[in-house]
């Protein structure tokens, strides 16, 4: 399509905001920084002409080391919306929080190549908004503009589960006839297809603090319990298909001449089968009630499950499909595979309407110091996100999200 052209010349200035984007660490704790961020993403957006406003988010209940639920403050998220009536209606989604905090050993970028870039965020998912907002602008010069409406948010909790933004997501949802999120796909373009739900959940275990000499008889040992709690919910791991535990950290402890009253075990768990969150708690909260019967001492579990899983479900495949017919047109090998990993696609794709995820910049080695982007993939993935949706704007490919519809009739 003619339309694709206005994207040919827009590598170097694509490049030159992803450098400038990733040199603001907007790490999910740290608030300044996600509102530089937020300023930044505001001003770059307004270029589509769409209604923009700030959506606070839900303050994030945290279990700290001391075993007391708080309230955290979350970075605000953002929120364009184009053309609402419009007969084809879609949902971009994005984040602008990383997994850096502000005094993590990784903040600058180094070219690995010409066309490598080794920065923060700078694959997930900086590049990813990059390609969200090139492909929009592409829409907003094509004749068939007027056929699409869009609804764009960016949150700035995804890393840490989008608890504080994930009603808002599911509220758009309702909006859209399906959706588009930006996270990376594989260095080699591989997306990712249906994807594991995921749960984070800390047990908080209470004993009983003496003298570890002359009174170890009447303390409880609030290490050890954890320990017989983490030996338990560990032997979870694999008693459903695809189902996995993770003990990740446990925190409590002291001198080596007091018994330690107090533990914390921090766990995630990922599943393939919406049924299995059930059986899951289940077990979980057994193991709690054993231990909270024993005398002197208290146990409790906080946390759940805020991703659900995604299948791959008939109208996910049929748009796969219209995504792999549009690569064709462009030379662009389209291929998916499950991952256990996951993102606000899961909380989308619960919601009700299709959903791929894995939109944005070819990369690889998120969430550590060797994060990399692809430069050549910032035109390429906008490329194809503008020709999907113009394909579909057109009525060259169905419309996913009535994917149902079209097959009864």
């Amino acid at each position: 399509m003619n339309d694709l052209a206005f994207l040919d010349d827009r590598r170097g200035p694509m490049t030159e905001r992803l450098r400038q984007w990733c040199a603001i660490n907007s790490g999910s704790s740290n608030l300044a920084g996600l509102k530089t961020m937020h300023a930044a993403l505001s001003e770059a957006f307004s270029d589509l002409g769409a209604e923009i406003e700030t959506l606070p988010s839900r303050p994030l209940p945290v279990v700290t080391r001391e075993g007391e639920v708080v309230e955290q403050a979350l970075g605000d998220m953002l929120r364009l919306v184009k053309r609402p009536q419009a007969p084809v209606r879609v949902l971009l989604t994005g984040h602008m929080d990383t997994v850096f905090p502000i005094d993590h050993a990784f903040q600058s970028e180094t070219f690995l190549d010409d066309d490598t870039l080794n920065a923060p965020g700078a694959a997930d998912m900086k590049g990813g908004l990059l390609v969200m907002l090139h492909a929009l602008l592409t829409i907003e010069q094509s004749s068939l503009a007027d056929q699409i409406g869009y609804e764009v948010l960016i949150n700035a909790d995804e890393e840490i589960g989008s608890q504080g933004s994930a009603h808002m997501l599911t509220d758009a949802a309702s909006r859209a006839h399906f959706a588009c999120v930006y996270e990376p796909a594989l260095a080699d373009g591989t997306l990712a297809g249906a994807r594991k739900g995921s749960g984070n959940f800390a047990a908080v275990i209470r004993g009983k603090s003496a003298h570890a000499g002359r009174e170890h008889h009447l303390g409880r040992n609030a290490l050890v319990a954890a320990a017989d709690f983490v030996a338990g919910i560990n032997q979870l791991s694999g008693q459903r298909e695809g189902l996995t535990v993770n003990v990740a950290r446990v925190d409590g402890g002291g001198p080596n001449n007091v018994v330690p009253d107090l533990a914390v075990v921090r766990f995630n768990v990922r599943l393939e089968q919406p049924e299995d969150s059930d059986w899951l708690l289940r077990n979980a909260q057994s193991l709690i009630d054993t231990i909270d019967k024993r005398e002197g001492f208290r146990a409790k579990l906080e946390g759940g499950f805020t991703r659900p899983p995604k299948p791959m479900t008939p109208q996910l495949d049929a748009f796969f499909r219209a995504l792999r017919a549009a690569g064709d047109d462009l030379g662009i090998k389209v291929d998916w595979v499950p991952t256990g990993g996951c993102c606000d696609g899961n909380n989308i794709a619960a919601a009700g309407i299709p959903v791929i995820d894995t939109l944005g910049v070819r990369g690889a080695h998120i969430h550590s110091a060797q994060e990399f982007a692809k430069l050549d993939s910032l035109v390429e993935r906008s490329k194809l996100s503008a020709l999907l949706l113009l394909k579909i704007a057109a009525g060259e490919i169905p419309n996913p999200g009535l994917f149902d519809k079209t097959e009864n009739n």
